[in-house]
């Protein structure tokens, strides 16, 4: 199993929480299915068929959120409040006022939320002690705050912050290109966004396409700058590092996958993906803050 996306946070280093304290204060908060009156719930799942909330392979921890949502569209609603209302108007004689026809809606949203077909999806979470990461693989920052909600009832001070580096990725990613060089341990895909900080916000995408320096330093001198960059770390992992330091299009490559002992039981197989995983992703997350100048709180403390 790797992660396709990631939302990186920081935990200190001397996070000193067990998986059982952690299993512990999870608990309470286990997913539990929606009842006829509700439209979501959210909770923590076994990671494994059957295990616990907190799953560890050499000291790394796994959890997962599971949330289930029911569709149900206000078009939907609107239309069957709408032919509602019209049969209230042909009993009563006159048009439902605001307040009725609010009180309709009510009524028609709770009797088909009962009928409503629900949506299951999980997000994953790695937490790292070792070196102090926490990543949520997610493409949208909001699936990532709902996890971090969560874990912030449960944990009281719960020690996250975001991660702070000296130079933004924006700035980092446009001098690459300039420069027609990444940095040690990286190099530049085929793949970029280059967007103008004006009013037009005009952009050009490279998709699978050759970057030729010439013609990117025209664009950069032109006043844009790199929001998305292809890249390849080690040889082994492909991503995308986006404006906001959120990594996308993340991938294995051959070499990691040669390397991958395969196993017929789905447990073991599933352990050896994941020390794999966090492994790499690891010593991956440690040479990117590098490559971005280091961490703020690091500059501060040698200041």
């Amino acid at each position: 199993m790797w992660f396709k996306n990631l939302q990186i946070y920081r935990l200190p280093r001397d996070w000193s929480m067990t998986p059982d304290q952690l299993e512990t204060k999870l608990a309470p908060q286990a997913f539990v299915s929606c009842t006829s009156l509700e439209k979501q719930t959210q909770g923590w799942i076994p990671p494994r068929h059957e295990g616990k909330l907190v799953h560890t392979v050499n000291r790394q921890m796994m959890i997962l959120l599971g949330t289930e949502k029911k569709l149900l569209p206000a078009t939907v609603i609107n239309q069957v409040a709408k032919a509602r209302a019209a049969e209230l108007e042909e009993q009563q004689g006159f048009k439902p006022g605001r307040k009725q026809m609010k009180e309709i809606k009510e009524q028609v949203a709770d009797e088909l939320l009962v009928k409503a077909f629900s949506i299951f999806s999980n997000t994953w979470t790695w937490i790292d002690p070792v070196n102090g990461w926490l990543v949520v693989d997610s493409s949208s920052p909001s699936r990532a705050e709902d996890v971090l909600k969560l874990l912030i009832q449960a944990i009281d001070r719960f020690p996250m912050d975001t991660l702070r580096v000296a130079r933004s990725p924006v700035s980092a990613m446009t001098d690459w290109l300039v420069a027609d060089e990444a940095p040690g341990g990286f190099t530049v895909d085929q793949d970029t966004e280059l967007r103008s900080q004006g009013e037009g916000k005009a952009t050009v995408r490279y998709v699978r396409h050759t970057l030729e320096a010439e013609d990117v330093r025209r664009h950069i001198a032109a006043g844009k700058q790199c929001t998305r960059l292809a890249m390849t770390w080690a040889d082994k992992v492909s991503f995308v590092l986006t404006e906001s330091l959120a990594v996308k299009r993340v991938a294995p490559l051959d070499v990691l996958k040669e390397d991958d002992v395969t196993s017929k039981d789905e447990d073991e197989r599933f352990d050896t993906d994941m020390a794999l995983m966090t492994g790499e992703l690891a010593r991956m997350l440690a040479d990117l803050v590098e490559a971005l100048g280091g961490e703020m709180q690091e500059l501060k403390k040698v200041a």
